[in-house]
């Protein structure tokens, strides 16, 4: 990363619009953001090692503004597996989610397993991606494992740094790198050695009572620090999760290719039966133009149940949450043409970019004409009401890979 980084302008602007909480909850700090409607239940993100709350921004800008609610948090200083999952439970517990999905990257993979293991009731579905079933790999590859509590930030930040493969790369996977290694500089040498702890701290992830057609398996086809072999692993436990790869994205596809994350983790929501809120989402008429009355906002409208508020101490805002706390910002740059979510419905030819998530090899679209794969297409990615959509997808139109 030579010459400094530069935070690029949308994660500014994300930062200007979402609010940061910290909590803290018996001796553990807890630091999240949460984005979307309250009524929703949530997609709750865990990051890896070299992750922290900020590196799935890009999924809270995209899935609010679809009406979805996104929870992404940052990993506590917790130094053993059966101390993950109690905490983050009592997490649970103070911000008042019961059931939730979750959306792993690497060792943010291996905490949703465990957690769905010793948590079976509270796990609804899974996304995993570059994540792994156990630890001994990494424990062999850290014999100094026992002194780790002892060692100086320095060393613990170059060793998760040169973790992740080096270049040359794609200028979209430099760019999600320099991202990432700017935000393991602001990790404490207490979070850095907790992680690593947790890396080497033997464990493994036992049977799961969720069945494998409520977990994804999103995995990128590149180099990646997770070895190949650890995340086959993952796919022989579970054959009848469904397969979502992507072509190259590197460590951090979440960053990379964001597009086809986001995509790919709209559809698993979909099938796993959440229903998102896009008319709690402001700027985007109700269903009825306003039969219902009422502004009906974001999380903080009146569909949110009062027992369901923040409970935060929020420090990056010293004078309260802001009036839009919970509702997805709006777009930045407000520029339809560049935007695919903002093309009109009436023109024949589609952006590249979703030509491309439609006509990957892995995924297969059905349809008895043009015309007909035009409509169902625009159902879906547009998300009409829901009457169209299950007139359209219910019984005639099937995506699968």
């Amino acid at each position: 990363m030579k010459g400094g980084f530069s935070a690029p302008g949308d994660y500014i602007y994300f930062k200007s619009q979402v609010p940061l909480h910290k909590i803290p909850i018996g001796t553990k700090q807890w630091r999240y953001y949460d984005f979307g409607p309250k009524v929703v239940p949530p997609l709750i993100c865990l990051p890896g090692t070299a992750g922290t709350a900020d590196v799935y921004y890009k999924q809270i800008m995209a899935l609010s503004m679809k009406g979805y609610r996104v929870i992404s948090v940052d990993i506590p200083c917790v130094w053993n597996n059966q101390e993950w999952v109690q905490a983050f439970e009592k997490f649970l517990d103070v911000i008042d989610v019961h059931h939730i999905h979750l959306y792993g990257t690497s060792l943010g993979g291996f905490l949703a397993l465990l957690f769905a293991q010793h948590r079976p009731r509270r796990v609804k579905s899974l996304v995993l991606s570059n994540a792994f079933l156990e630890t001994k790999y990494f424990a062999a590859a850290m014999p100094w494992a026992p002194v780790v509590g002892w060692t100086p930030s320095f060393l613990l930040k170059r060793y998760v740094l040169t973790g992740i493969p080096s270049g040359p790369h794609e200028p979209f996977i430099a760019d999600s790198v320099d991202f990432v290694v700017a935000q393991v500089e602001t990790l404490s040498r207490e979070d850095l050695a907790s992680r690593l702890t947790l890396l080497s701290d033997a464990a493994s992830v036992g049977p799961l009572m969720l069945s494998d057609s409520f977990i994804t398996i999103m995995d990128t086809n590149d180099k990646c620090a997770i070895p190949q072999q650890l995340k086959d692993h993952v796919s022989e436990r579970y054959p009848g999760a469904r397969r979502a790869y992507i072509k190259s994205g590197g460590d951090f596809p979440f960053l990379s290719r964001p597009d086809e994350i986001n995509l790919h983790l709209k559809l698993h929501l979909r099938r796993v039966g959440v229903e998102a809120r896009e008319d709690l989402v402001p700027g985007i008429p109700k269903a009825g133009d306003g039969a219902d009355g009422g502004s009906g906002g974001g999380a903080g409208g009146s569909g949110e149940p009062k027992d369901d508020q923040e409970k935060t101490d929020d420090a990056s805002n010293p004078d309260g949450p802001s009036s839009n706390e919970g509702q997805p910002p709006l777009d930045p740059e407000s520029n339809d043409s560049q935007n695919p979510d903002n093309q009109p419905l009436g023109d024949d030819s589609l952006p590249p970019l979703l030509l491309k998530a439609f006509f990957e090899k892995n995924e297969v679209v059905l349809a008895t004409s043009f015309q007909h794969f035009m409509l169902k297409f625009f159902v879906l990615y547009y998300q009409l009401p829901v009457s169209l959509l299950t007139l359209y997808i219910k019984d005639e139109f099937r995506l699968f890979v």
